[in-house]
């Protein structure tokens, strides 16, 4: 998941008061178990973009998704590694010999929270939702940055497209990958067995939404960015874009008995404390973006804030090591802290005329560029060691993962300088490099406009400073730059990811050629990696697939359309009266898993 796109903020740029969505009037058939004098504060460290499961794709939109929708399952909140469980479904998938039909029972009982479109009537949720729900993913009026979940998995999508093409219908259309039954049976069929699938299924963009709600309130690009309606226990009370969101309990909601087992000593201590409660407790999650690190720390210490995640500078004014410090301890201050199954890279767009192609000097000035980054400085200048060196684009704590790879890619101005001036990439009278051409070489790198990116930008003045490269940066909002990322128009950019399921298959697809415009940001297309990813997917996890999947790496390392930097630390901090709370690898949020102490 990108960390953490759009048009959104622009369009809501003109709305000055925030939107109020509340979900209507309490029904009769409330069972929402929620506190309303339980408020949980906490804060976004970047904007979110909006609320539609088919087109959000930021890290930040999909915490607030979680809340208000539901998908077919989820995971245990407390299990190491990380469990799927069913969560509107009846059970796990009834999966067929040839493990190409997913046959799947939904719940009976579960509702949408009230809406106006559903003239006062309870709204059920059936299989029907997750049908429709699932096919404007793929549906090619949408353009879904999202349809990668199903595209080339579904059975019959190339003559369900066709088909809408020509009549000009889509949802009303046979679709031989994905059928009801009846009303609480979803049928999925598949082009090869895919070891990974249930996992999609869970991952925020399968979340069912409602017809009558998309007919509704879609705007011309066919999405339902700021009127949200689903069946989990939030619904959104009130919007400020880039500023506010406070979520309310859904009246609708059924419900759930806090029911989990420990892992470890810290999770015992967790379990004692929920064990049997009814969920979720805390009432209102008012939610605050604070792009500022420092601005965020201090609304935590003076008790504006019961959450906050920390990093860079704040690690070190928090943390001994991996350990809190003893003030924040006496304090009653609490720790989560887990190495996120996460990406950081930097990658080229392979698309630019300067920078992107596969011709051997352009090949040599990535690859430059790449071995005078020195990514332990990194960690060490920026991160304040908070980080874990990558070799590879998967991360530690995900299937497909291979300690012992090493990155081909040596750290070495010398010779980053010594490849420049083979390929022609001669030096200047103003000291700068000009092509093979003799034009000036500029790059222009994209930071997010805060001082994070500020000082990311700084250090890789001083990194291409040594090679004789002039760089120049172009700060933006995180939105922004995501925008043109998408569009194929930035040259040189970081990037991050999160696994949206615990396995490489989520990170191998970022480079895959069918997703330029849609998650593979560097553009990039290449025959080979394309076969071989496309090879991997009907392979089950094991030294076999692992072996497809470093050789893909060794590819990128070839070609260097891209250079992995880190996995980080996730460090959350929570104040003495949060009761529960953990972070998870894969859960989006955790507030519905978590209580207030109110007398604290």
């Amino acid at each position: 998941m990108n960390v953490n796109t759009n048009a959104l903020k622009k369009l809501a740029s003109g709305v000055l008061m925030a939107s109020l969505m509340m979900a209507g009037a309490a029904p009769t058939w409330a069972a929402n178990p929620a506190n309303p004098n339980k408020v949980l504060k906490t804060v976004f460290p970047a904007a979110e973009t909006g609320f539609d499961p088919g087109y959000i794709h930021d890290r930040y939109s999909a915490k607030i998704n979680s809340a208000i929708f539901e998908t077919l399952y989820t995971y245990d909140y407390l299990a190491s590694p990380a469990k799927l469980v069913p969560l509107t479904a009846v059970d796990m998938p009834q999966v067929s010999a040839d493990g190409l039909t997913y046959t799947i029972k939904v719940k009976k009982g579960i509702y949408f929270a009230d809406d106006p479109v559903f003239g006062g009537k309870k709204r059920e949720l059936t299989a029907y939702d997750y049908a429709y729900s699932l096919k404007r993913l793929l549906d090619p009026k949408l353009n879904s940055p999202n349809s990668w979940l199903l595209d080339g998995r579904i059975k019959g999508l190339e003559a369900w497209t066709a088909m809408a093409k020509k009549n000009g219908k889509v949802y009303e259309n046979p679709f031989e990958g994905i059928q009801t039954p009846d009303r609480y049976t979803l049928v999925l069929k598949l082009n090869n067995p895919d070891q990974n699938f249930p996992m999609l299924l869970a991952h925020g963009p399968a979340a069912a939404v409602a017809r009558e709600v998309i007919e509704k309130y879609k705007d011309k690009a066919g999405w339902v960015m700021s009127k949200p309606v689903g069946t989990g226990p939030y619904v959104l009370s009130r919007w400020t874009p880039g500023s506010r969101i406070i979520l309310k309990p859904n009246p609708a909601y059924r419900g759930f008995v806090w029911n989990y087992k420990a892992n470890s000593a810290e999770d015992q201590a967790i379990v004692s404390a929920m064990q049997g409660k009814k969920m979720p407790q805390i009432g209102t999650i008012d939610v605050r973006v604070i792009e500022e690190a420092q601005s965020r720390m201090l609304s935590f210490k003076k008790n504006e804030l019961d959450l906050v995640e920390i990093d860079g500078d704040l690690v070190v004014q928090a943390l001994d090591g991996d350990k809190l410090k003893p003030e924040l301890v006496k304090q009653g201050i609490k720790l989560s802290r887990i190495l996120e199954p996460s990406i950081n890279y930097h990658y080229w767009n392979m698309q630019d005329p300067v920078v992107g192609g596969f011709t051997p000097e352009k090949i040599a000035l990535r690859r430059a560029m790449a071995m005078a980054f020195s990514v332990e400085n990194m960690i060490s200048v920026l991160l304040k060691g908070d980080g874990a060196k990558l070799h590879m684009p998967i991360p530690p704590g995900v299937a497909g993962y291979s300690p012992a790879y090493k990155t081909s890619t040596p750290y070495s101005v010398k010779a980053a300088n010594m490849l420049l001036d083979r390929y022609n990439y001669k030096i200047g009278a103003d000291g700068w490099r000009r092509t093979p051409e003799g034009k000036p070489l500029v790059i222009e790198l994209i930071t997010a406009n805060t001082s994070r990116g500020q000082q990311q930008g700084e250090f890789w003045k001083k990194t291409l400073d040594n090679i004789h490269i002039k760089l120049t940066s172009k700060a933006m909002p995180f939105a922004e730059g995501i925008k043109l990322e998408k569009q194929c128009k930035t040259m040189f950019k970081s990037s991050a990811w999160i696994a949206d399921y615990p396995d490489a298959d989520n990170f191998m697809q970022l480079f895959y050629g069918k997703n330029v415009n849609v998650t593979n940001n560097a553009c990039f297309k290449h025959a080979e990696y394309d076969r071989l990813y496309e090879q991997s997917q009907s392979m089950p996890p094991g030294p076999e697939r692992d072996l497809v999947y470093r050789k893909m790496t060794r590819i990128l390392e070839v070609n260097m359309p891209t250079m992995m930097l880190y996995s980080t630390y996730r460090n959350a901090l929570a104040q003495p009266h949060v009761i529960g709370h953990k972070s998870h690898p894969i859960l989006s949020t955790e507030w519905m898993y978590i209580d207030i102490d109110t007398k604290k």
